[in-house]
């Protein structure tokens, strides 16, 4: 789980470049162009993460920066973006919690089902202080910044199957079901806690799978589902809600540390105001998609949520993810959920 030499090196590249960002001084009163902020996302341009950010966060750092966004993993490939920004790369990219237990396996907590219990709580977790020490850890061993949390919804298992074929209504159901999930240590537990057989591979190849029955289906948030088209080549949504998705606005902390404390406050007022614009509109959507789905001929049903709870969680009680976690953090999340 642990990739003490890599996380070595991202270290020291990291410091080597913000030596020579800080010689540079992009941001300072004497620079002559706007330094470009590159994003890199596999995501699409019409996502609700991507709009956000485009309508909201580059406007508000147009005054000093010039954002650009590249999506669809056209820039750096997906799960590599985190290496980008450390190694001077990337200037800021959308990162997941199971990208980051990657390198630090404590991550794990915010990535494991039914731990999170809506958008609201995702906030509350991410400005308490437990968080202090997960981002603090982050900034020192990649040189990446954590601005702030991003809601892209709750997870979904979406299936190339007629109901009548395939219901899936608990977790047993899931057994030989070839489902899509990122690639990441963390991605597959959950793929395999919540009963599936988990199929790593890249969002972009996601349809073309579903289309020629590579993978038996997929697990995204319903504005995921409807953005990348997925209903089209699927046949059912079991709403198992089995992981409220968030993501971080990621940057680079050797270009944070070129900035100015007024531009560093711009930046991070233009985060957070682009998060909750996409978290507002994230929930607007999946309210409203159920009945599209039905209408583009989905069968869209709830299971047990009760048994795959208690499934899930049972799955994750003595397992290395769960010993990787601070101790009291699991409690404290809890409490501020309540």
């Amino acid at each position: 789980m642990t990739h003490p030499t890599t996380r070595r090196v991202f270290l020291a590249s990291a410091g080597a470049f913000a030596l020579f960002a800080a010689s540079l001084s992009p941001f300072s009163a004497m620079a002559q162009d706007k330094p470009v902020i590159r994003m890199s996302t596999p995501a699409s341009e019409t996502d609700q993460r991507s709009a956000a950010l485009a309508t909201v966060f580059g406007p508000g750092i147009a005054e000093f920066a010039t954002y650009q966004p590249h999506y669809n993993a056209s820039l750096v490939a997906q799960g590599s973006e985190l290496e980008a920004i450390s190694s001077g790369d990337l200037e800021m990219s959308i990162a997941s919690a199971q990208e980051l237990a990657n390198f630090f396996p404590e991550f794990s907590i915010f990535a494991t089902g039914y731990v999170h219990q809506s958008a609201e709580h995702q906030v509350a977790v991410f400005y308490d202080a437990l968080m202090d020490p997960f981002k603090q850890k982050v900034e020192d061993e990649l040189g990446v910044k954590l601005l702030s949390v991003m809601y892209l919804g709750k997870r979904h298992v979406n299936l190339r199957f007629p109901r009548s074929e395939k219901e899936v209504m608990t977790p047993a159901d899931l057994a030989g079901v070839n489902l899509r999930m990122p690639g990441s240590d963390a991605w597959q537990f959950l793929g395999r806690a919540i009963g599936a057989n988990p199929t790593p591979m890249a969002f972009t190849e996601i349809y073309t799978a579903l289309q020629t029955g590579s993978v038996d289906g997929q697990d995204n948030p319903l504005p995921t589902v409807v953005d990348a088209k997925f209903y089209e080549v699927t046949k059912q949504v079991s709403l198992t809600a089995h992981l409220v998705d968030l993501n971080y606005i990621a940057f680079s902390k050797s270009v944070w540390d070129t900035m100015t404390a007024d531009q560093r406050a711009a930046l991070q007022k233009a985060a957070d105001d682009a998060a909750t614009s996409a978290r507002e509109g994230q929930l607007v959507k999946e309210e409203e998609l159920v009945t599209f789905l039905k209408d583009q001929g989905l069968e869209v049903y709830e299971p047990d949520l009760e048994a795959f709870r208690t499934h899930v969680q049972a799955q994750y009680v003595g397992s290395e993810f769960a010993k990787s976690w601070p101790e009291g953090v699991l409690e404290q999340i809890n409490a501020l959920g309540n």
